[in-house]
Formats: structure tokens, sequence, C-alpha cells
């Protein structure tokens, strides 16, 4: 890769980043679409439609059974819905069977606080490229928390990474999952992705791509697929994200709540997957971390997003603009489909938790930044497990 100077303007510096975890993009034969509204299933395996839902779709002139028959391929401006409370993902049964996961392997174009003293406004030096490591298989054994969001967009079907984290109002239970805010929304120049749904640990046994193609959809997704009932992003991304990051890309996360698609054994996702991590909004300030270690699918080349792999390495920092927040950056080969993938660290407690997610990197890979979670991304959080407190 081409090192991106240090000394670069943010303005420079921001129109070369692409976001990593571009995990979305086009593929021959996919119509982009956008994320739908909460659903659940009664036993028989039928789709029942929770009320409050039905009015949201009614209020924006969206007719369910047209949905389900392609209307949600419709990216008219008045169709795309994209305000905060705005977001709908009615499931559409086996949408996601695996050839449409497999072909789906393009990322979308790149996309009272803790003590941070000396962090603000700084950059460090680019960091040497770190080789991404592939995960050991079985990915439920080595990194059951990890997993592949799949969604559409105008240009397609497309890919991101994600994480299971933990849900403070359903402890052992949660069905909350950490990516990106441009794995859910495409920012100021759009709205909400379709058919957003959580595969965790996708193509378990690391299969090469050519036998997937008659590989069963018990082993391409060991723990089914998950629809995002609800999903939350910053209103900074949402006002101010770009397919370069832009200048919501310190404020580029996201959390999912999801359901499982055909109702499966009554098991929350955690209690599935046996995994979820804990969400760290104090991480100490970048000197003080020995490592941090970032996962996810990379989809653009080399990679085809079939595979997890993770890059360790001690973070730098990162400033796009100095009255912003300063981003982690690592050093790190994965590309576009990445994006949302889960950065681990140790926690004040000493125990794995999740400090950031990847977000941008240089169109040449070697590298990716992360935001900073702060009170924007604790108060996403803490909403969406008051929301579904209990359930």
């Amino acid at each position: 890769m081409r090192p991106i100077r240090p000394t670069l303007a943010a303005a420079s510096l921001a129109a070369v980043l692409a976001l990593t975890a571009t995990a979305c993009g086009p593929t021959e034969d996919s119509a982009g679409d956008k994320p739908s509204a909460p659903a659940s299933q009664s036993t028989d395996g039928a789709i029942t439609i929770p009320d409050d839902l039905k009015d949201r779709l009614k209020e924006h002139g969206i007719d369910l059974d047209k949905w389900r028959d392609g209307e949600w391929k419709n990216w008219d401006r008045d169709k795309w819905l994209r305000e905060a409370q705005d977001f709908v993902n009615p499931i559409i049964e086996d949408l996601w069977n695996p050839d449409r996961m497999r072909d789906a392997e393009k990322p979308p174009a790149e996309p009272v606080a803790p003590d941070i003293s000396g962090d603000e406004g700084v950059t460090d030096p680019t960091p040497a490229p770190v080789d991404a490591a592939a995960v050991k298989a079985p990915y439920h054994s080595s990194a059951a928390e990890a997993g592949k969001v799949f969604f559409d967009g105008p240009q397609g079907s497309m890919v991101c990474s994600a994480t299971v984290v933990k849900d403070p109002a359903n402890p052992g239970k949660s069905n909350m999952v950490w990516t990106a805010g441009h794995c859910v929304h495409a920012g100021k120049s759009g709205g909400w992705y379709r058919n957003i749904a959580f595969v965790p640990a996708y193509n378990d046994g690391a299969k090469p791509t050519a036998d997937l193609e008659n590989a069963p959809k018990e082993q391409i997704a060991p723990h089914g697929v998950w629809w995002g009932d609800w999903a939350q992003t910053s209103e900074q991304w949402i006002s101010q994200g770009a397919a370069t990051g832009g200048q919501g890309a310190p404020y580029d996360f996201a959390v999912i709540h999801v359901t499982p698609e055909k109702g499966g054994s009554g098991k929350s996702l955690e209690e599935t997957v046996g995994a979820a991590l804990p969400v760290d909004f104090n991480a100490p300030a970048v000197p003080e971390i020995a490592t941090m270690t970032a996962t996810g699918y990379p989809a653009a080349p080399p990679y085809d997003g079939q595979k997890m792999f993770q890059c360790a390495d001690k973070p730098g920092r990162l400033s796009l603009k100095a009255e912003q927040p300063t981003m982690y950056r690592i050093g790190c080969t994965m590309t576009g489909g990445s994006s949302g993938g889960g950065w681990v660290a140790a926690g004040a407690d000493g125990k794995p938790a999740l400090v950031s997610n990847t977000s941008i990197g240089p169109v040449t890979a070697g590298w990716l930044a992360g935001p900073r979670l702060g009170k924007e991304a604790k108060g996403i959080y803490d909403a969406v497990s008051k929301k579904f407190a209990g359930r």
C-alpha cells in the first residue's frame, strides 16, 4: 500500500479514505434494498407483523404484500426512509439463501467522556501494514461472537461484519449486535438499508469458496439467519456520513437488535452462539492500550468475503478534524467487508471487551480506523437495550 503521510491536511486525508467495512456492494444478479422492520413468527412459520410496524408501514405508503413481492427494490427518494425513527425491516423468509449470501461479496463504498489526555486532534504516523491472519475453524469455537451482516441497497446486495454484544436489560440473553453505521444506513445521501440480517459464524468450517456452492445452509449459517427488528445509529452518521466516511466517520457505529428468521428454539442469540462481548465506553487513551484485535470478513480483493480474518496491533491515533473525536488506527490488510467488525481490547477489569469497530481505511488497504466509543455510542446502546427490556 502507499502510506498516507501523517502531515496530510484533514480534508486531503479524508478524500483518500474508503470505508473498509464497506461491506456493501452490488452483485451481478441482485438489486439494492433497504432495512426492514421488526417481525415475529408464529409456531407454524408464518410471519406475524406487530401492529405498530403495520401502522408505520402504512404511514409511509408501504404495502407489506407488495414489499415482499419486490417493492423493497423501489429506491425512490420518497420510499427510502432515512429518519432515525423510521427503521423498518419486515422478514422475507428464505431471501438470504446460500447462493444469495455467497454472491453478496462486495462491501458498501467506503465509509462525561473518558480521560483521553493527549489524544485530541492528534494523528500518529501511519502504522506499518499487519497481515490479516485467518481465524481458526470452526469459528463457533474460536470467535463465537463474530459474524456477517447482509443487506440490500440501491447498488445491490452487500456485506459487513458484526459482533454479538451483551444486553444490560437481558443478562445472558442478548439479541444485540454491534456493527458500523454505514452497514445499516447510507448517511447523508440516503436512508436505511433493507433486508438487514446477521449470520453468526458464517461459513463456520472455513470451507473454500468452491465448496460453498453445494454446501447445505446449516454449514453456511450454523446458527441460522437473524433479521434486524430494530437498528440505531448516530445522528451524526445519518446527517454527515458519506461514502468515504465524511465528517460522520468518528460516529460510524450502530446497534442492531435481531430475531430469528424461522422462530428458532426460543433461545436468544447469545444463548444460541454461546458468547457475547461487553462494550467498554471508557477505553483508556491510546498510549495505555497494548493491543487491539479487529475481526471481520474482508470481501474486496484479494479476499472474497467467505472467510473470517483478524489483525492485532498496538493502536495509534487518527484525527480527521480537530473538533471531532480522535479515532483509533491499527495496521491491517483487511479490505471492504470487514467494516463493522469488532475491535477487542482488555477492558477496565482486564477482560476482553469491544472498544471500537472497523469504519474506514485507505483504498489500497494497509490500515484500518475505528471510532472511539463515548457518550453518543453508549446512548444508542442503552436505548436499544431499554427498548427490548424483558423481551
